[in-house]
């Protein structure tokens, strides 16, 4: 009962009892709902087009110059950083070439210095070994210098060992002397 009280009352002080229904549609007010919507309209519009849109255009324009300017020195960059390589690969086969020569020039350097010591130990050693053999060769000299003497003791011991007499040294020597011939 209290709600029914609460809407009555409601009823009166909105202007009595007559339902109206959704403001906009109703029919009475269309003339000055159109006034309203086109003046609004209006007005929206030229603050829009007069304020709004040329200060998004020129923040449109101001981001693409930037990107412009940002992708101009994004490819400045780029060949600046493609010469530094180019440059940098010149440089190292240039420092590999010289390193190349500077090894091939101490390679050559330690190869003639080697075949100099070579060279001198092989005179030292040609040296050495003939003197070697020239030492040999006294030495056989003198060896078969004393061959025929110790042919004869050996001879004269033979003999006098299987006959109990030594014997004559011109005997001896004399047979030495026809088996030499």
């Amino acid at each position: 009962m209290a709600q029914a009280q609460t809407t009555n009352a409601t009823t009166e002080a909105h202007g009595g009892a007559h339902d109206v229904g959704f403001p906009p549609f109703a029919s009475e007010t269309f003339g000055g709902q159109l006034l309203w919507l086109a003046i609004t309209f209006v007005v929206l519009y030229t603050l829009l087009s007069r304020l709004v849109l040329p200060r998004l255009s020129g923040i449109i324009e101001n981001r693409r110059a930037m990107i412009a300017s940002d992708l101009d020195n994004a490819a400045a960059m780029k060949s600046r950083a493609e010469e530094a390589g180019t440059a940098y690969e010149k440089s190292l086969a240039e420092a590999k070439g010289r390193a190349q020569a500077l090894a091939q020039e101490t390679r050559a350097k330690l190869s003639a210095e080697s075949d100099a010591k070579r060279k001198a130990l092989e005179a030292d050693l040609n040296q050495r070994l003939a003197e070697a053999e020239a030492t040999i060769s006294g030495k056989k000299a003198e060896a078969m210098s004393h061959v025929d003497a110790i042919a004869r003791d050996t001879a004269s011991a033979i003999i006098e060992r299987l006959t109990g007499k030594a014997p004559a040294p011109q005997k001896v020597e004399a047979a030495l002397n026809q088996i030499k011939a």
